[in-house]
């Protein structure tokens, strides 16, 4: 007795899989310096001079110039070129080109090439070793010997090789998705648990342990700090001009590359706009700007780019500038040139005036500069005589023409 199981489920499918031919050039050049021209002519009908092999494809190849030609019939009127497989290989295909350099530096070259356009037969297949592929009659000889070609005795002929190779790409069922990098939180970890140590920041009276390699790494006045410094090895090094939750949020960025999230952080855009240098966040920016955290800095200025308004824009104009922060600088001129007779209003403009009277002749320049613009190239931005003339609303970000 036999017992016969068959399934035959017809709703089931299988994925379909797929695949991709890809047939390309794997090109190479050589630069092929014949010295001697005159020397080489005499040497017989059929004979050549050989450039050393090149390797391009896998195959190697080489250049074959016949100075008396190839070719017994034309009686040594041309001068004959030729590209030659120069290793074993089998129906292999390529492209090819040849170039007689001009060299009177008019690059009127002389050029014979396959590559950028079409080919009727597709490419050429040599058999064998030995195959070769070029012209009989590349130059009439009398006339290569009064040109440009020709100079000092010397030719020189440039060969690419393009070996036509076919690859199949299969379908890849299967992906592995790589988690994002939490090297900070390790580093983080190494910060919070304070293993291996070997440093102490003393700031108002508040202990910060960490790490001497791990800070030298991340600033370069930290590392001039613990490694150019002459003195005995320090143990522990006293902060006076960071407050400690300015300094806590400093090394939380050196071990985890993040800005800190802090309350007090995420408050300083409803502040007091007269205390803009007062915020945490300006304060971090400093910080950064003191011991060379370039990539901190950034994230300050991108922060505060957020905040600027007509009331806040001349102070935090002051402050990019005190503490090279280029980007918010030219994000804070642009917008002052735009709404000029807003803030020349505001009491931020007067303490430019008082404090930074080199700012506001910048703020001038940077509206000349869009006046150009705008008068040469029709752009959208309104003459600040246009702008002086409006009673225009202090309190907005952005001072908008009145419509009547």
């Amino acid at each position: 007795m036999r017992s016969e199981s068959v399934i035959n489920d017809r709703n089931s499918q299988i994925s379909p899989t797929s695949s991709r031919s890809v047939t390309e050039t794997v090109n190479g050049s050589h630069k092929f310096v014949i010295q001697g021209y005159s020397l080489a002519k005499g040497m017989g009908i059929g004979k050549h001079i050989a450039s050393e092999n090149f390797t391009v494809g896998g195959y190697q190849w080489a250049i074959y110039f016949y100075p008396d030609g190839k070719n017994p019939e034309d009686n040594s009127t041309y001068v004959s070129v030729f590209i030659a497989l120069a290793s074993e290989g089998t129906d292999v295909r390529a492209l090819f080109e040849l170039t007689l350099v001009d060299q009177s530096g008019k690059e009127k070259h002389k050029v014979h090439s396959h590559f950028d356009r079409s080919l009727e037969s597709g490419p050429y297949t040599l058999k064998y070793r030995g195959s070769m592929w070029g012209y009989k009659r590349f130059f009439r000889r009398a006339m290569l010997e009064t040109s440009d070609f020709l100079k000092d005795d010397c030719l020189k002929i440039n060969c690419t090789v393009g070996v036509v190779v076919s690859t199949v790409d299969c379908s890849r069922l299967h992906s592995i998705a790589v988690p994002e990098s939490d090297i900070g939180s390790h580093f983080g970890m190494l910060l919070d648990n304070k293993d291996g140590s070997d440093i102490v920041f003393d700031v108002s009276g508040e202990k910060f342990h960490a790490h001497k390699l791990v800070l030298a790494a991340r600033s370069p006045v930290l590392r001039a700090e613990f490694f150019d410094d002459l003195e005995e090895n320090k143990q522990e090094i006293v902060i006076t001009e960071l407050e400690p939750k300015v300094f806590k949020a400093m090394l939380h960025f050196i071990y985890r590359d993040t800005l800190v999230e802090d309350e007090e952080l995420l408050a300083s855009s409803s502040s007091c706009e007269s205390s803009v240098s007062d915020t945490l966040i300006a304060k971090i920016l400093a910080a950064a700007d003191k011991y060379g955290l370039i990539r901190l800095r950034v994230m300050c200025e991108s922060y505060l780019c957020k905040d600027i308004s007509i009331g806040s824009v001349a102070r935090m104009l002051a402050l990019a500038d005190r503490y090279q922060a280029v980007e918010l600088k030219a994000a804070c001129l642009k917008f002052a040139a735009e709404n000029l007779a807003a803030l020349m209003r505001t009491d931020g403009f007067e303490y430019l005036k008082e404090n930074c009277p080199a700012l506001q002749s910048e703020i001038l320049k940077t509206v000349a500069g869009y006046e150009e613009e705008s008068s040469s190239g029709g752009g959208k931005s309104r003459s600040v005589f246009a702008q002086l003339s409006d009673g225009a609303d202090t309190n907005g970000r952005r001072v908008r023409q009145r419509t009547t």
